[in-house]
């Protein structure tokens, strides 16, 4: 499979085969409207044959003069008849060529554009971010990382379903149509120069094939991962995933803290929601240039992948090279 058939740009994508089968409506339209005025005329027409011109003759001569082939053997002699081909057949025979000429410039310039489009993409996209899996989990990926500020042009989506790539591209994303344990559909994406990966099938077994494969192509990516058998989770972080979400057990914590701290599930659903409440962000102090922004709470310390101990989260325990995670008004 080609890559114009794999990737899909956001663009609005007109159909060749569409426009090419309302042509033909329309250019068989006119060769009917030739036959009917034939057909009226009829008297001052003559035939070879000597007979008179009946709905097949008409048909016939309708179908020769608007392609120009003009055999000759059905022809007009009287005026009203000429003056009929000179107002109505000849203006008829010429809209059929502009049709016929029109249509294949059409087909050949969208193909055109399409490949051009393309390759500008190529040319230009880097540190983006790939959703291996546009189901509802990749799909609310998204939309978290549109709140946050990502640009629809910074975002890929890899899927094999109709479904996903038609809300992909409603979106404004470009879409890869494929499967994503597959390395030739992940350089469609260009997962290589990717800054982060998404991988949320709604398979485990799918989702780690896609975590190895994104990993070979990419060393650097920060890579995110979706599980929902526990079992394998673990095979998730040993295939490559940075961070891996436990999707099951996610649910039935918040649906057990429900019960028990309902009060706590609406501060969850604050955290979860983009642009409203309160929200957890992870910043660098090396690059805010203080050791807890003003106005926020710091939550916890990382360093090298790990969380520090609660004894050790404060802000003098901070160093530069730190990631520290801190609650602030969104």
């Amino acid at each position: 499979m080609g890559s114009t058939e794999l990737v899909q740009l956001p663009a609005r994508r007109r159909a060749p085969l569409s426009a090419v089968a309302r042509r033909i409506g329309l250019a068989g339209s006119l060769v009917l409207f030739v036959a009917v005025v034939v057909l009226l005329s009829r008297d001052g027409y003559v035939d070879v044959t000597g007979n008179q011109i009946g709905i097949i003759d008409a048909l016939y001569y309708a179908s020769v003069t608007v392609t120009t082939t003009g055999y000759g053997d059905i022809s007009a002699v009287s005026t009203g008849a000429r003056l009929g081909t000179i107002l109505l057949i000849t203006p008829a025979r010429i809209l059929f060529l502009i049709l016929v000429v029109s249509t294949t410039v059409e087909v050949l310039t969208e193909q055109s554009r399409e490949l051009l489009a393309e390759r500008r993409w190529r040319q230009n996209v880097k540190n983006h971010t790939v959703i291996c899996g546009f189901g509802a989990t990749g799909q609310a990926a998204a939309a978290d990382l549109m709140g946050r500020g990502v640009a629809a042009d910074d975002i890929v989506v890899v899927d094999m379903a109709d479904e996903a790539m038609a809300a992909a591209s409603r979106l404004g994303f470009v879409a890869v149509r494929g499967d994503a344990t597959r390395n030739d559909v992940l350089e469609q994406a260009s997962v290589e120069t990717a800054r982060s990966v998404i991988v949320a099938p709604n398979r485990d077994d799918t989702a780690i094939l896609a975590t190895l494969s994104v990993r070979e192509l990419n060393k650097s990516a920060h890579v995110v991962a979706a599980g929902r058998d526990q079992e394998n989770l673990h095979l998730l972080r040993q295939g490559g995933a940075n961070e891996v979400i436990d999707a099951t057990a996610t649910v039935g914590r918040m649906l057990g803290m429900g019960i028990h701290a309902p009060g706590a599930v609406q501060v969850l659903d604050d955290l979860l929601d983009v642009g409203t409440g309160i929200e957890l962000v992870a910043i660098s102090p090396e690059a805010t240039g203080e050791p807890v922004p003003a106005g926020a709470t710091l939550v916890a310390i990382i360093r090298d992948g790990q969380r520090l101990g609660p004894a050790l989260t404060a802000p003098e325990h901070i160093q530069s090279t730190d990631s520290i995670v801190v609650l602030r008004d969104s």
